[in-house]
């Protein structure tokens, strides 16, 4: 669920990949093999839908008036045992690091969610994304790269 948030930036279309990956991984149970981790097989499906749903989003160009936190059918009840600045700055942070992941390269944006996010070693990200190790490394390496670069001007400004 957090990789696919991650990648789409979007709580609907998430649920949605999110759900019709475990569709598919109980439709096609019988087809898994054993070569791979049963988690890099399911990251798999995930990632070709969610790739699948950023191409569709970017050909229909649908705008939405409400953001799905703006909702009036959700509300929030304040918890008063956590500190509110600190969870303020951190909802901020976050906002910050998913908009400059929005603005990286797509191949980058996967790899670096892949590791940094999710934790996956680079021999399961190499698997999921149908690549070599090197090319994972390479395409961390260039998407951290970018990011701090986005990050570094954001923060500034």
């Amino acid at each position: 669920m957090n990789y696919v948030y991650r990648y789409l930036n979007d709580y609907d279309e998430c649920d949605d990949v999110v759900q019709e990956t475990f569709i598919r991984v109980y439709r096609n149970k019988n087809y898994y093999t054993p070569i791979a981790k049963f988690s890099t097989w399911i990251y798999t499906i995930a990632s070709n839908l969610a790739k699948t749903q950023l191409s569709q989003r970017r050909k229909m160009k649908i705008f939405s008036f409400l953001r799905s936190s703006e909702r009036e059918d959700e509300f929030e009840v304040a918890d008063t045992g956590y500190n509110l600045d600190e969870i303020t700055d951190s909802i901020l942070l976050d906002k910050i690091i998913q908009k400059a992941l929005d603005t990286i390269s797509i191949q980058y944006r996967e790899a670096v969610i892949l590791r940094d996010i999710q934790e996956l070693t680079y021999e399961e990200i190499a698997d999921i994304l149908k690549i070599n190790v090197g090319t994972v490394k390479s395409r961390i390496n260039r998407g951290r790269e970018q990011l701090k670069k986005i990050l570094e001007r954001d923060i500034k400004a």
